[in-house]
């Protein structure tokens, strides 16, 4: 028997939830690394991409620069804007293949990869890294999902990779929602 489409997106998000569910009541210190990294719940984005242009960021005088890259693919079924928090303030956002980038002073820094979204299950769709930067250096790091927006994973690429994935997509401008 065929199970349809939509009964195995429905599958998928039901069994997401509960593995989501289980890691945080298993783990609490994931809560509050989350809660270090992420910015607030309510903040929601506007996100504008623009093709045409290709900013780059250098670092000024005693700080680093770090890039990040959504590589979302514009097929998923689900459209997502993923949000991008250090030491608990949102930065940015990006959707599809867009980046953005910003400056950090040199130590260790909790970075947080958020979906935005009023869906339960998407909302919980969190990645979490720890950078420790250095001044003068430059940091890349990519969001990936899946297709069907299932996974959400925030991890660093090295700087050939960084500058490329920068080169291919959208530069990635956001501004929080007046509420």
């Amino acid at each position: 028997m065929e199970i349809p489409p939509e009964t195995k997106i429905l599958l998928g998000v039901v069994l997401l939830s509960l593995s989501v569910s289980f890691a945080h009541a298993q783990d609490p210190g994931t809560v509050a690394a989350a809660g270090a990294a992420c910015g607030a719940g309510n903040v929601e984005f506007d996100v504008k991409t623009d093709k045409s242009q290709h900013p780059t960021l250098e670092p000024e005088t005693g700080k680093a620069v770090v890039y990040v890259i959504a590589g979302i693919p514009r097929e998923a079924i689900i459209h997502l804007t993923v949000r991008v928090g250090l030491d608990g303030v949102w930065v940015g956002a990006n959707q599809e293949s867009s980046y953005f980038a910003f400056p950090v002073d040199p130590g260790v820094h909790h970075i947080c990869a958020r979906v935005q979204s009023s869906a339960s299950v998407s909302a919980q769709l969190i990645s979490l890294h720890r950078l420790t930067a250095e001044a003068g250096r430059v940091y890349y790091f990519r969001i990936a999902t899946d297709n069907k927006g299932y996974s959400l994973v925030l991890q660093p690429v090295d700087e050939d990779e960084g500058q490329y994935l920068v080169r291919t997509s959208a530069h990635s401008s956001s501004h929080p929602k007046p509420k």
